[in-house]
Formats: structure tokens, C-alpha cells, sequence
């Protein structure tokens, strides 16, 4: 659901611009490392955001990976550039863009795990291309990703969960840590989005995943 606009935010999230892009940075592809002049990191990215509960823990748990987040909705992302501003991560950028254009600003092999966590289910089966486990968009993680690359999946819609196991499976993907029910005993490196405390308040179980991208035959060719 596509929040109402707030005018103000225009111009508040402006003092995050270190760390903040509205619109994908200038020649981003293949030069992640770079942007955030860190050294050669891991590079993780988070798709949708929201107000970024999960990539600051995810951030502050993890200061020896850059970790991009990926939002359309300007009013959240403003709270999530809060968050990082106020935890002082430097190993976060966070980017008001669209998903649909990750093989623009990414390069084959550049991104060693997605994190996809609460998306649009789009219930309807005649909308089905439009969810992000759909193997369309399976097709271009799997592009993006390094050897061994990753997507960790979590979601609280039971049809969506299994859906999406079906079109994982269906394209190679391994899939480890599968489960109906993560916070029956929740691991201890588990990040909760703001989404996840909300439903699993009300009794609503979690389910997660993770899949590894399936052996490309020619991989390091393509990406020399």
C-alpha cells in the first residue's frame, strides 16, 4: 500500500544525501565497491526497505559487509535513513529505486545475497508475474548473484511461502533453513523487520527460507 505523500519529506531526507540517493548514483554498475570506498566487502541488498528496522540491525550486526537498501516509497525511506543515521552505519547506502531495475544498476556476479522480507503476495493468480519470487525475477537474481550467492525470503502469507518454494525449485535453486514457523525457535542472528514483530504479535506464523542460486556454467566467463 503506497503511503500518502508528505510534503516535508522531500526536504528532510536531503540531510541524509551521504548515504542516501534519490535515484540510483551516477555509473553505479559494477562500481558498488567503489561507492562505498570501503574496500572489497561482501555486498548485500535488502528489497523494499520500509522504514529500516531490519537493515539497521542487519547493518550494526554486520560492520565488515556493505549493505545496500532498495525502497520506491520516499515517505519510508526517509525513517530508514533515520535509523542509520542515528546508529552511525557506515556500511549502509540506501536508494529510492525500482526493483524491476536491478540488471541497470547491478553487474552479472556483483551482489552475494538478497534479502526479500514481507513483499507484495498479489493474492490474484492472473498477477502472479508481479510477485518477487516469480521466476522472471528469480531469473534476474540469479544473473546478479555471485558463486554460492544467496536470497534470504521471509514472508507471513502461508500461498505466497509456497509458491514460492515451487518456483525456486522449479529454476535449481537449493533451498536450506526452511520453515513454517521461525519464531517456534528463532535463531539468534535473526533480524525482524517491523512487519515481522507486528504479525508474529498476533500469532501469525513466520515463514522463511534461504536459496542458493544454482551453478552457471560459464560464469566467470561472462563476467571477465
Amino acid at each position: 500500500m503506497r503511503l500518502r505523500r508528505k510534503p516535508w519529506i522531500d526536504e528532510a531526507i536531503l540531510e541524509y544525501a551521504d548515504f542516501l540517493s534519490i535515484g540510483w548514483p551516477e555509473n553505479c554498475r559494477g562500481r558498488w565497491q567503489d561507492i562505498f570506498a570501503r574496500g572489497e566487502r561482501p555486498l548485500w541488498v535488502e528489497l523494499g526497505t520500509g522504514k529500516g528496522q531490519f537493515i539497521a540491525g542487519l547493518a550494526a550486526r554486520h560492520e565488515d559487509v556493505n549493505i545496500i537498501g532498495i525502497e520506491l516509497q520516499r515517505g519510508v525511506l526517509y525513517y530508514a535513513g533515520q535509523k542509520v543515521a542515528a546508529a552511525e552505519l557506515a556500511n549502509v547506502r540506501l536508494v529510492e529505486g525500482d526493483i524491476s531495475e536491478l540488471l541497470d544498476v547491478f553487474a552479472p556476479g556483483e551482489v552475494d545475497r538478497f534479502y526479500l522480507n514481507f513483499c507484495d503476495p498479489w493474492p490474484k493468480a492472473r498477477h502472479a508475474k508481479r510477485r518477487l519470487t516469480h521466476r522472471g525475477f528469480l531469473e534476474k537474481y540469479a544473473t546478479l548473484l555471485a558463486p554460492q550467492g544467496e536470497i534470504h525470503f521471509k514472508t507471513d502469507n502461508h500461498d505466497l511461502f509456497y509458491f514460492s518454494i515451487e518456483e525456486f525449485q522449479a529454476l535449481g535453486w537449493t533451498l536450506r533453513d526452511v520453515t513454517d514457523d521461525l519464531h517456534q525457535n528463532e535463531p539468534a542472528e535473526n533480524v525482524r523487520t517491523e512487519y515481522e514483530q507486528k504479525f508474529s504479535a498476533k500469532g501469525q506464523p513466520i515463514y522463511r527460507l534461504v536459496a542458493v542460486v544454482p551453478e552457471r556454467k560459464g560464469h566467470d566467463e561472462e563476467n571477465a
